[in-house]
């Protein structure tokens, strides 16, 4: 397979160097949101809810700050902002808790979008190249001599077909990807916006079982 690309590379002309560069800003763009939404943003639902719970019906304040503060992820972030603030009123909670998530939550959409603009600019730059190339071929074939025509023109196409097909190489993986983490984007979203609905639910409720002093002991530190 490797192999049969590098060949359709040579044989692309020019056409192959723009659609190469945008190749490698797709497959690092790929990466790098798979790490962050399968594994960063990624977080067990239930096993957090019940962590949390144990901690806060012990009215253990402290505890729950470090269990959140020990987790790298969107929801800790968005939980811990909402303890921190655990003795205001209900609405300075459910203020803090929204202000986080609305830093939080655009990191799970950040750059997957450009995926679907490089597959469409992969797909484009592979119809140029094709079209280039035919309009070169086509010129050199009307200046050849009549013997060689035909084995020119079969050439000069199979030449421009090469690159619509490296830039469909590069499109459809970009393609199938951003569909991929658009789903997975959405489950994270849905996943946090109803935990934390959840253990805002449980703070306000069992405010009177926490020990407050610990908030008031992170503000004079």
């Amino acid at each position: 397979m490797f192999r049969w690309i590098a060949k359709i590379f040579t044989e692309g002309d020019w056409g192959m160097y723009p659609i190469a560069v945008v190749m490698v800003f797709t497959i690092a763009l790929m990466v790098e949101r798979a790490r962050y939404l399968f594994f960063t943003a990624s977080f067990d639902k239930e096993g957090f809810i019940q962590g949390i719970k144990k901690y806060i019906l012990q009215g253990n304040l402290q505890r729950a700050l470090t269990y959140v503060g020990s987790m790298d992820h969107p929801l800790a972030r968005i939980i811990k902002a909402g303890l921190v603030n655990v003795k205001k009123s209900d609405e300075a909670v459910q203020a803090a808790i929204d202000e986080e998530a609305l830093r939080e939550l655009p990191k799970l959409e950040r750059r997957t979008g450009y995926l679907a603009m490089l597959g469409n600019v992969a797909t484009l730059l592979g119809l140029l190249g094709t079209i280039t190339g035919l309009i070169k071929s086509f010129g050199a074939v009307a200046a050849a001599d009549p013997a060689e025509k035909s084995a020119m023109l079969a050439k000069g196409i199979s030449e421009a077909m090469n690159c619509t097909a490296y830039g469909l190489i590069v499109a459809i993986p970009a393609l199938v990807a951003f569909s991929v983490y658009q789903g997975r984007t959405q489950k994270l979203s849905d996943d946090i916006n109803e935990t934390s609905v959840s253990v805002l639910n449980l703070i306000v409720t069992n405010r009177d079982k926490l020990n407050l002093k610990v908030v008031d002991e992170r503000e004079v530190a």
